[in-house]
């Protein structure tokens, strides 16, 4: 992806956060989509009007069938994560929003039954916007109202979208990798006084990734490293619902005792879903959730990290062979996938408290992790 089209990614994330309207367009329809979430009432009504058809709810067809919209279907079923539309019959009706947004108290059937009308699939342009929605860490569910291909209502431009080709947010198109080294510092901690924080700056904007350089890690050998998503709750706060500060620290002073080691700190909290969606997810899981269906229930899967950035990193600091702390064989997985070769899973886990031993269980069993 060149960097001008990253860019104007970037842009069209800044605008649906800011609840601005953003033209996706596909050939084989464009979509024309607003966030719930942040949209003022007044702009959601006049996307409703726009075309003299009511507007679509657009929403995964997983997360429909959490609100009742549709039968059910298993969490691993491939087809989880397809847009459906469903026609939002008067949008200055409230019960609409129960589907969009599962944190509101009352009943997804009631609201298929009294706002919404018959789901369909969406097309691709659909599918482009909920994934533009999850880039920007919102609710991926958008009011949406389809149009002909090429074709701009007048009454669109008073909405004054940002337009934005689908094919830019297709899978594997994103811009995850293309880092910038920007900035190194001497920074001793406390369980490791040799060390370097090494900042870097992805070509479309986003938050930087960080490697944090423990010891004189040794070229070309199979280094000591570990891929951790930053974690505000865990790591800075000393939150109880996780192990991530015991796995940070940890990481940090297994480095510091063996003679170094590279811990990659990845800007994707929450699995990737972001702060505000983990607190979200806390709620759910404080109704009774487990941490994987609070995610799914939020519209997101249960794991929506990309590690490429982590191999990027890897490549750029002249190590492409590893020694990896982790209980989790999707890292090892996906570090291989993007060139990175892991001659070792080192185990990397601790003990439970009274607060994380659901949080580990549904790991273990849910998510494959070896504790």
């Amino acid at each position: 992806m060149s960097e001008a089209n990253e860019r104007h990614l970037q842009r069209a994330q800044a605008e649906l956060r800011a609840g601005g309207a953003v033209l996706l367009r596909d050939d084989q329809n464009d979509v024309l989509v607003l966030s719930p979430e942040r949209a003022a009432p007044d702009r959601l009504a006049a996307l409703a009007t726009l075309t003299g058809a009511p507007a679509d709810l657009l929403i995964s067809r997983r997360r429909a069938a959490l609100a009742g919209l549709v039968a059910p279907i298993d969490p691993d079923d491939p087809r989880g994560v397809e847009p459906v539309a469903a026609p939002i019959r008067d949008i200055h009706d409230p019960s609409w929003r129960l589907a969009a947004d599962p944190m509101l108290s009352g009943d997804g059937a009631a609201a298929r039954a009294h706002a919404l009308g018959r789901l369909r699939p969406a097309g691709r342009a659909s599918a482009a916007a909920i994934a533009l929605a999850k880039r920007g860490g919102l609710l991926p569910a958008l009011v949406a109202v389809e149009l002909p291909a090429g074709q701009l209502p007048g009454g669109a431009t008073a909405l004054d979208p940002v337009i934005i080709d689908a094919r830019l947010l297709k899978e594997g198109q994103i811009a995850a990798g293309h880092l910038t080294r920007v900035a190194e510092a001497r920074v001793p901690l406390a369980d490791a006084e040799n060390c370097r924080l090494i900042a870097f700056r992805p070509a479309d904007g986003g938050p930087e990734h960080l490697a944090i350089v423990v010891g004189e890690p040794e070229p070309g050998a199979p280094i000591l490293a570990r891929l951790h998503s930053e974690c505000f709750t865990g790591d800075l706060l000393g939150s109880l619902r996780c192990d991530c500060g015991e796995q940070l620290k940890g990481a940090i002073r297994t480095m510091a005792a063996s003679g170094g080691g590279v811990v990659l700190y990845l800007a994707q909290e929450g699995r990737g879903i972001g702060l505000i969606n983990k607190l979200r997810a806390y709620a759910l899981q404080d109704r009774g959730l487990d941490t994987v269906d609070a995610n799914l229930t939020l519209g997101y899967e249960a794991d929506e990290r990309d590690f490429r950035p982590a191999a990027e990193m890897l490549r750029a600091l002249g190590h492409t062979r590893i020694r990896l702390l982790t209980n989790n064989p999707a890292k090892v997985v996906a570090l291989g996938a993007h060139g990175i070769e892991v001659v070792e899973r080192v185990p990397h886990a601790f003990p439970a408290n009274g607060h994380n031993a659901g949080y580990l269980s549904t790991k273990a069993r849910r998510a494959g992790h070896m504790l």
